[in-house]
Parts: structure tokens; sequence; C-alpha cells
């Protein structure tokens, strides 16, 4: 389908990759990873044909037909839902205009006789069997019957892209690659900005979609779900192995310890074998001994051990000055957008020192409420901030806000005051922006690049009460690590809209559900509430299964969905047919098992008669049969490594479809 040869890109005598090799084939589904910077999106341009590399090819099978998701979308204003939709059909566009423009010319034409008017009508003709052949008559059709199935409303097809969030917006985008039956997708972060319901819809989407997708992103629970396969971009090289996320960083860390151990074993080795050559080399009736060591040294394949990018950012997010004990209190608060009321009569209190999360589907009001709190949106109602009441804000789009053309060290410049200007280089170091990289414009960052030097504006000025919209979004997973970690050790009160709840876990005490405009308050974390609802994750609630009732909310009230495991693909099996699936997987495991402790062995094996040879050379290489026998333990070697390849394979199939 895809075929990857020798890839490169550099930037300034700089690679962002070098020589990378790999191949998409029909079923792959692959997780794209690697830290912020590190050449994921840039890659996807690449494939997608946004881009030219700097060496390399890229071969695809003729005929191959491509679907991109950028991160950051780009709908031409003035565009109504629906019209953004038909650019899926751009042939058919193209058509209908042509066929307009043929029936406007043979309906102001009356010479029928003539070899022009005749042309007009054999072009007509053939444009409309064009255009019945790929569909110009059932499109419209097709593109509502999918946008309703979207969530949209029949009277959302005729407002503005505009007026919809990111997350509606990024539906009508999902809506076209569906629509154009792509061979395969190429997703940039798909999941940002999306509800749970918008999660569930690409799942299942990409599930049924029978062509190969590669997709980039930071949730972990998504690749999980998705994907079959891992592609880490790092330190301008990829590893790439058949596991999702999860089983992929597990495995990158076995083999990062076992070439650190055959790394060790060899040094030693080597050591061993220099300190001979040294002793022998000077006398005459070892020195061919000394030369034999000396051809086997250069002509030994060097293990290496796959370089770790260990860089993280450093964050604390210090409290500047105690509030008072409420720190906000509102009462009656209503907000509506033009004829859509968003929020009804809401009363919340809100204490110094609470952790809460906003969750809840986009459009429901999480975003507002956060706004009227930082004096952004006007209201209806009361909300009334606390004594010494600091707030720091940080936005869903907060990047956006950012001046593309000035640099990164003028733009934290331009947040700073008197006290924490000279602090500003330091603060930059802190998230990783260091040396030369303070000089470059904004507008060539990443996305999560520019969310990092976000966070880093908001340490410039003082706060106690920590709102923060999608904080998420963008990061990398080991930023998005760093971030939780400083949030959990930050001492003032800590307002989270989010849908990951990854990320939520062990960061807040009450969640507050927005549904319906009104807001229900849950006196737990995040897994209690999950609990409360009866629901394995979120994607139990979004989807509303009816169930007995449960415990209570912690608002005193009974929320609850149909329990079980969330799987579909387990529905339909018998207790017979699970327990010959769960038999047959225990078979496999234990041959699998069998073949690692086979293969542990005969590397051992190869190992000692390694050092054995570096030890005592001639004697070792006299004994009969030696050449044959270490010949014969490296076939099975490599006859074990295929059949353990095998078992593994066939027992992550049985896994995916469990």
């Amino acid at each position: 389908m895809l075929n990857v040869h020798n890839l490169s890109v550099g930037f300034a005598g700089e690679y962002l990759f070098e020589s990378i090799s790999f191949m998409l084939g029909p079923g792959d589904r692959v997780g794209l990873i690697g830290k912020n910077g590190a050449g994921k999106s840039t890659l996807l341009k690449l494939l997608a044909g946004e881009l030219s590399p700097s060496s390399g090819t890229i071969a695809t099978d003729k005929g191959l037909t491509l679907g991109y998701l950028k991160q950051d979308l780009d709908f031409e204003q003035g565009r109504t839902v629906l019209q953004e939709a038909y650019q899926a059909f751009e042939e058919i566009r193209e058509l209908e205009q042509k066929l307009e423009e043929i029936n406007t010319a043979l309906a102001e034409r009356d010479d029928y006789e003539s070899e022009a008017y005749h042309d007009l009508m054999v072009a007509l003709s053939d444009l409309t069997a064009r255009y019945e052949l790929i569909g110009g008559y059932t499109y419209q059709g097709e593109t509502e019957k999918i946008l309703l199935g979207l969530g949209f409303r029949r009277e959302d097809f005729d407002k503005p892209t505009h007026t919809f969030s990111g997350g509606w917006r990024m539906r009508i985008e999902l809506a076209k690659l569906l629509l154009q039956q792509n061979d395969l997708l190429l997703l940039d972060e798909p999941t940002n900005h999306l509800d749970i319901e918008s999660i569930i819809w690409l799942e299942e989407f990409l599930k049924q979609f029978p062509g190969a997708v590669m997709l980039v992103s930071h949730d972990k629970m998504f690749l999980d779900q998705m994907t079959n396969r891992t592609i880490e971009i790092s330190l301008g090289r990829i590893y790439d192995y058949k596991k999702p996320y999860s089983g992929f960083m597990e495995l990158r860390e076995e083999i990062r310890e076992q070439q650190m151990s055959a790394f060790k074993n060899q040094e030693r080795e080597i050591q061993q074998a220099e300190r001979l050559i040294e002793r022998f080399r000077a006398k005459s009736s070892k020195a061919s001994m000394a030369q034999s060591l000396i051809k086997k040294l250069d002509k030994m394949e060097r293990i290496e051990v796959d370089q770790e990018d260990a860089t993280r950012m450093k964050l604390r997010f210090p409290i500047s000055v105690q509030p008072g004990k409420v720190v906000a209190e509102i009462n009656n608060l209503s907000k509506a957008y033009g004829e859509k009321r968003v929020l009804d009569n809401i009363d919340l209190l809100l204490e110094r020192g609470s952790k809460i999360a906003f969750v809840g589907q986009n459009g429901q009001g999480k975003t507002t409420l956060a706004r009227i709190l930082v004096g952004e949106l006007e209201y209806q109602g009361k909300c009334n901030l606390g004594h010494n009441v600091q707030l720091g804000y940080f936005a869903q789009n907060q990047a956006e806000f950012l001046d593309g053309e000035k640099t990164v060290e003028d733009t934290m410049l331009d947040a700073a005051n008197a006290q924490t200007r000279p602090r500003v280089r330091d603060i930059l170091g802190t998230f990783l922006f260091r040396g030369e990289e303070v000089e470059k414009q904004v507008k060539v960052l990443s996305g999560g690049e520019r969310n990092r030097l976000a966070l880093a504006r908001m340490l410039l000025q003082p706060f106690n009460v920590l709102v923060m919209d999608e904080p998420t979004n963008h990061l990398d997973i080991p930023s998005k690590e760093v971030l939780k970690e400083a949030l959990r050790h930050f001492e003032g009160t800590l307002i989270l809209v989010s849908h990951d709840r990854d990320f939520l876990q062990g960061l807040t005490d009450t969640v507050y559900e927005f549904r319906d405009r009104n807001i229900k308050a849950f006196l737990d974390d995040i897994d209690e509430y999950l609990q409360t609802r009866m629901a394995a994750d979120f994607r139990e609630i979004e989807r509303g299964k009816p169930a007995a009732a449960g415990k209570g909310s912690g608002a005193g009230e009974t929320n609850s969905v149909e329990s079980g495991d969330g799987n579909p693909d387990k529905k339909g099996q018998s207790g017979a047919e699970q327990h010959k699936l769960r038999k047959k997987k225990k078979s496999l495991s234990n041959r699998l098992s069998s073949t690692e402790k086979k293969i542990t062995a005969l590397e051992q094996e190869l190992s000692e008669i390694d050092h054995k040879l570096l030890m005592n050379y001639e004697e070792t290489i006299a004994e009969e049969g030696f050449f044959d026998n270490y010949q014969r333990r490296k076939d099975e070697l490599s006859a074990a490594m295929e059949q353990w390849e095998e078992i593994s394979e066939a027992l992550e199939a049985l896994s995916f479809d469990d």
C-alpha cells in the first residue's frame, strides 16, 4: 500500500529524522508517537504530499486514495456545515459546475442542427454518465445521513462553520473523510477538542474502516483501544513494533534492558581480548594468537543500546498569596449565545483548596463557565470572587493567542513584569527552550511546543486559583505526566476542564457534570464518579445505556448506566466459546513462555562459547566438531526467534479479538 525507504528530513542542517524506512499495509492501525518536535506531524505531511523530503522515497500503490486530518483545521469562512461537508466530493462538484454551464449554453442556443450544438449534447451525455457513476445523484443524501449520525441536527446544516466549537468542526472534517472512502487515513491528533461522544464515534468508525490508519495521538487510552502497531520517532530514528502503546512501551523497556546487559557483557569481553592482545603482542610464540584476536575484534558486530530521550520539562505552580475561604460564589447565573441557552440559573460555591473537574459533552457550558470565572464573558446573575483571589487561566486555544512572528524569548518578555523579567531565561530552560531555541519564531513551533510556551508564560504572573481548559491538547505523553505531577503538588484551588480520564485520575476531589444547561456535583474523584455512574469509563456515560438503579451520586441523586465489560465483540459469544478462547490463549501463553526459556538458554550457551573463544582461542577451535556445533546452536536460536514471533502474533490476535 505504502512504502517509505531511507526517508530523511532536515532543517537548517539539522535532521528531524534520518534514513527511516517502514511499510503500511491494509489493516494496519499505527500509533505514531514521540516527543513534541520529534517530527510526527512532519512525517504525516510528507506522506500526504504536503512536504518534500530532504532525501529518500515514498512509494504508493497505483490509485491509492489518502485522507489527511490536520492538527489544526482550516475552514474557509462563509461556508455552511453542509457546504463544507460537500467539499469531500471534489470531482462531483466540478462536474456539477460543467453540467450547469453546458445546460445554460444549450438553453441560449437555437442552432439545433449545428455541429457545435451536437458537440454540446455529446459532452452533456458523457458528463451525465460520469456524474451518475461516481454518485452524483446520491451524495447529498449520504452527506446528510453521516452528519445526522455524528450528532448534527438538520437545522445545523445551514449554519456557518465558524459558529461551531473546535470539536464540532472536527466532526465535519471526519465526515468528509468518511464520505471520501479513502484507502489510507492520516490523522493528526484527532481527539483534540473532541468530547467523549465524538471519540466514541471515531473509535467505531476506525474499527470498521477497511484500509490502513496512521494516527498521532497523546491519548494513551485511545491509542490502546485503536492501534495494533506503534512507531516511535526518537532522536532521529524510529522504533517499530506490532504492539499498541502500552505493550510497545513495555517491550521497548525490555529490549533496552536486554541490549544494555548484552552491551556490558560485550564490553567486558572486548576489554579481556585487548588485555590478551597487549600481553601476547610482544611474544613471537603468541603473535599469531594476538593477530587472530585483533581480527576477531575488527569483525565483531558491536552491540548498540537504543538511545532514550530522557529530557523532561520541569514544572511547579507556586501559590501567590493565601485567599479567603470562599474562592467564588455563583448565584442564579445564566448564559446564552443568541437564542441558544447554555447555562440556566446555576448556583455554586467554590471553596479554597478545592480540586475540581468540569466534565460533559462539548457545547454544554464547561468552557463558558471557566471564561465567566476569569472575567472574559458577560452573563446574567452573580459571580463574585473571594478575598485575595488571583486567577491563572490556561485557555483551550491558549497557543492561538501567541504572536507567530515573535521569538520565544520576546513572547515571554512581553508577559513579564519587573520582578519576573530576570527569570525569563531560567523559566524557558525548565520548559526545554534552551540556547538558540529561544530565538525561534513561534510560528515554527509544533503544537505541543506552543502549549509548553503558553504554560511557561503563566509562571510570569502570580495566582492562587488555577483554571485550565483542556491543558493536555497537543502535549506529548511525558509532558502530560510532568504537568499532572505539578498540578498534584499545587497548593491552591484547581479547576480542570478535560475529557482525559487518565489525566484527571488522582488530581480532583469533586466532579461537576455539565448537562442540559445544569450542573450536578459529585463529591468524589473521577474514579468514584465513574463508579457512581456504574460506568467503566466516560464512554458508557455518553452512550447513555439504561440500567438498574445504582448507588446515589455525591449530589444525592441516582445516576447509573448498564454495567458490563463494555466490549461489544464479546456479547455474542457463548460461555463455551469464551472458555475455548481462554484455553487457546493459555496454551499459546505456555508455548510462548517455553520458547522464551529456550531462547534464553541458547543465547547463554552461545555467549559462553564466545567467551571461551576469547579466553582460549587456539584450544577451543581445535575441539572436534566445534564449528558445526557452534553453527547448529545459532540456527536453533534463529528458528526459536521465528517461532517466538509467530506465537506472539497469534496471541496478540486473540487478545485483540478478546
